[in-house]
Order: C-alpha cells, then structure tokens, then sequence
C-alpha cells in the first residue's frame, strides 16, 4: 500500500504522515510513504487544499488532519 502526503512539510503534514503510519501498522499492512511537497505538483494532482493524503492513488482527504481513526476507516 502506498500513501501520499501532499503539503508543505508543515506539522500537520508531518501529523497526517504519522497517523497514516499509525493506522497502517495497527492493521499489519505493508506500506511506504512519499511525500510531495512542490506546489505545482500538488497542483497537477487536483489538491485544492492541504494536507491531504492519497493512499494507492486515489485522494481520500483534502485540507485536514485525519486522525488514526479514520485513517483505519478508510483501510477497511
């Protein structure tokens, strides 16, 4: 499983990061992070606002900071 944070590498990025990582470990999946932090990919990839997280490609949150909790929602 892959997931992208997209930001500016601000706190909240970082916090949406590890949640992400969080949730991923609790459920024993295999995982790798990357991060994107140019504008004008960010942009390209239609994110109107930050953080947000992409987990296989598809954008599952924009402009907040999910907690584990929903993170794991969203794996399931």
């Amino acid at each position: 499983m892959k997931f992208t944070i997209y930001g500016s590498g601000c706190a909240k990025c970082k916090q949406l990061s590890d949640n992400a990582e969080q949730a991923a470990r609790s459920r024993g999946i295999d995982f790798e992070v990357e991060k994107i932090t140019d504008t004008n990919a960010i942009i390209d990839a239609g994110i109107l606002r930050t953080p947000a997280l992409a987990i296989d490609g598809e954008v599952m949150l924009e402009g907040k900071v999910a907690t584990t909790d929903e993170i794991d929602q969203l794996l399931s």
